[in-house]
């Protein structure tokens, strides 16, 4: 039995550590939680949830997923990725709804990383994951609008073509003001990293666009521009944990969202540690960081925060200020939560046209439209799920775009998979120069005696290529008396495999055909002995090498 794959990197990576490592990782982490500061505050919001829960999130996961996870340098809390998902659920069940289902998810990545399922999650198609990657770009982009042109629109609908049909009815509302903030913070977030690759642009607007939209209140009576203290009361304080209520029937309607919201965690938590891997010359433990995720999901909502993960960004932003191991993680969870303690009131004055920008320039730098536009060239097969996953994501929601793409995952693979496995029929005679089954002597060639037909199986012998005995015609024009069925290429032969195969052999003895199995290997032949092939074919009738399968041929068709 296989022992647990739970090997958090902290432990590991403190054993020789010194104090040039953490002078390194505590710059590093500082920046981080600088830089992870008014994305937790964005992501909050935009979730539907208050700005506080946002950054209790990059708080508590955070520090989970540095303490329990498999890389060195992940950095996690909430993301964009979860904020379509999130606030479907708010908008559906509720903030209890949201902790039901957050908590579930946790389980389940704990129950992902406990099975070794970690390596599997990294095999999914990738059309899939830039479909609904774009498709959340585009969404997230879609909810921001409102903010981001200061729209007086009482309640935005929650479909994405009413929702922009809103937009373009009430296009009249625009506030020029609020434009104004919102258009100047995309272009300081772009500009900035021109000027400086370690200040984060989005830090950078929030202060200069929160200073310039006081001073329009003080001075030029400009009072149209909301910020967060005008829709929300600001709570500093950190919460206790609360255990929520739990009923079968809540779970029951939970599982769902729960199981988007554990995908999802996954594909990006292990897409981050998959990139942070190529950057820093490690390897990450999958199994070991699904087990981390999951620990930071069940203790994030507990304290009243939303789901996390890794945060490719944040995590890039961590490896290039110089954070080694995951003790910047940890100090960018304690410079969040003296931030949180101690400067959390003057977050009320920061414009929501400015957060709205922030989260304009996420949805670009996630929407990836290099990749999907290279996507389009690829196979209709591809271009096809991409475009299904895309559209799914954006008209109807995540939790059918990700049910949809696992489903096409395994579709893919199976497709795939049977297109490996070859069953072809073998005329006249047989070669043998690339052989591995005879006894060849100087032989080149063996002839196909009269009367016996030869198939050869190239590949595994599966559910997926279960059929193809059924879509093959004897191309030999006359009833044979012996067929031969070559499985020297064959590694393994499942259940429907070996239907299809006895149902073969059980119609050609109706037929008076005598079946010869040629070439199995001791896995296969294990598997046919456990399931009487023996007694159907006889022990004479299953052979080591072709040799010997045309030597039993011939003295078949001679009686």
């Amino acid at each position: 039995m296989k022992t647990l794959d739970f090997k958090p990197k902290f432990f590991s990576a403190i054993k020789n550590y010194d104090r040039k490592t953490f002078v390194a990782d505590l710059m590093a982490g500082l920046i981080v939680g600088i830089v992870a500061l008014p994305l937790a505050i964005a992501f909050g919001i935009a979730s539907g949830v208050s700005p506080e829960k946002g950054i209790i999130t990059a708080i508590v996961a955070g520090l989970f997923i540095s303490l329990f996870g498999g890389s060195k340098v992940q950095i996690g809390g909430p993301t964009g990725a979860f904020i379509v998902i999130v606030y479907g659920i708010i908008q559906q069940y509720g903030i209890q709804g949201l902790t039901v289902a957050t908590l579930m998810a946790g389980v389940f990545l704990i129950l992902l990383g406990v099975l070794r399922l970690g390596t599997i999650i990294k095999y999914i198609p990738y059309p899939i994951v830039v479909g609904f990657t774009s498709g959340i770009a585009v969404t997230i982009f879609t909810t921001q609008v409102k903010d981001l042109l200061g729209m007086q629109i009482d309640q935005v609908p929650s479909d994405f073509v009413e929702k922009w049909g809103a937009y373009i009815y009430n296009i009249g509302s625009i506030d020029c003001w609020s434009a104004l903030v919102g258009i100047v913070s995309v272009f300081i977030i772009a500009i900035t990293p021109r000027f400086s690759k370690k200040i984060p642009g989005s830090l950078v607007a929030i202060i200069v666009m929160t200073v310039a939209v006081l001073l329009l209140k003080q001075y030029a009576g400009v009072t149209s521009i909301e910020t967060i203290g005008d829709r929300f009361s600001i709570n500093s304080t950190l919460p206790g944990a609360v255990v929520p209520e739990l009923s079968w029937e809540t779970i029951k309607g939970l599982v769902g969202p729960a199981v988007t919201i554990a995908v999802l965690g996954a594909i990006e938590s292990l897409l981050s540690a998959t990139v942070a891997d190529g950057v820093i010359g490690d390897h990450h433990n999958s199994n070991t960081e699904l087990i981390g995720q999951g620990i930071a999901n069940i203790a994030s909502p507990l304290f009243g925060g939303i789901p996390a993960t890794g945060a490719i960004a944040r995590t890039m932003t961590n490896i290039n200020n110089g954070g080694r191991t995951p003790v910047a993680g940890i100090v960018h969870a304690v410079v969040l939560l003296l931030i949180f303690l101690f400067l959390m009131p003057l977050a009320q004055y920061i414009p929501m046209a400015c957060l709205a920008g922030v989260l304009v320039v996420v949805s670009y730098g996630m929407s990836g439209w290099r990749s999907f536009l290279a996507m389009m060239r690829n196979p209709k097969s591809d271009v096809t799920v991409l475009l299904l996953t895309f559209f799914l994501t954006i008209i109807f929601d995540l939790t059918i775009a990700i049910e949809f793409g696992l489903v096409c995952a395994c579709l893919l693979f199976m497709r795939r998979m049977a297109e490996t496995t070859e069953v072809r029929a073998v005329l006249d005679e047989i070669d043998l120069n690339e052989d591995a089954d005879m006894e060849r002597g100087n032989l080149e060639h063996l002839t196909i005696p009269e009367h016996v037909e030869v198939y050869e199986i190239n590949g595994p012998y599966f559910f997926g290529a279960g059929n193809r005995f059924e879509d093959i015609v004897a191309p030999f024009g006359h009833k044979p008396k012996v067929r031969i069925i070559r499985m020297r290429k064959v590694p393994f032969i499942d259940s429907t495999g070996l239907h299809n195969l006895e149902n073969m052999c059980l119609t050609s003895q109706k037929e008076g055909i005598t079946v010869v199995l040629s070439g199995v290997n001791a896995k296969v032949d294990a598997v046919l002995r456990r399931n009487n092939f023996e007694q159907l074919l006889g022990t004479e009738n299953i052979c080591n090498h072709i040799d010997l399968a045309l030597a039993r041929a011939r003295e078949i068709v001679g009686a």
